[in-house]
């Protein structure tokens, strides 16, 4: 896996405003946030995208993401958050190291905007993809 600036960040090579370490989690706060609180929160382990992260740094991204989500509500007052986590460039991931977004949501608009533009999943293609996911396990 090439390189990243989290990569260096966990190195100790790039400071940070570090607001969580754990043997294989570090959280810190985003340089270019969204909104006051903004935090990354990233696995040790270098991986590009979730599906390619071992069950293990899966598991203590699980562990941690509640108990940091918690600190950055109680610290910026905010009522509400987003999690955010993209995979791939078509996905809007920037650095090629898997991370999640903690984005605080504000009364004042402040946070994530997002546009969904739902379809409708009828049943005959929903239980063909259903069973087309599950064969793959």
């Amino acid at each position: 896996m090439a390189d990243t600036i989290f990569s260096k960040i966990i190195r100790g090579e790039i400071p940070c405003h570090k607001v969580y370490e754990d043997a294989q989690v570090l959280a810190f706060l985003d340089i270019g946030p969204i909104s006051r609180g903004h935090t990354l929160v990233i696995p040790k382990e270098a991986a590009p995208t979730l599906d390619q992260l071992s069950e293990e740094a899966g598991a203590a991204l699980g562990r941690a993401l509640p108990t940091i989500a918690q600190a950055v509500v109680k610290a910026t007052g905010a009522r509400a958050f987003n999690v955010l986590q993209n995979n791939g460039p078509e996905a809007h991931q920037a650095v090629f190291h898997v991370h999640f977004h903690i984005i605080p949501k504000y009364e004042d608009g402040s946070g994530l905007g997002i546009g969904w533009k739902a379809g409708k999943l009828d049943a005959p293609h929903g239980a063909a993809l259903a069973r087309e996911i599950l064969a793959q396990f």
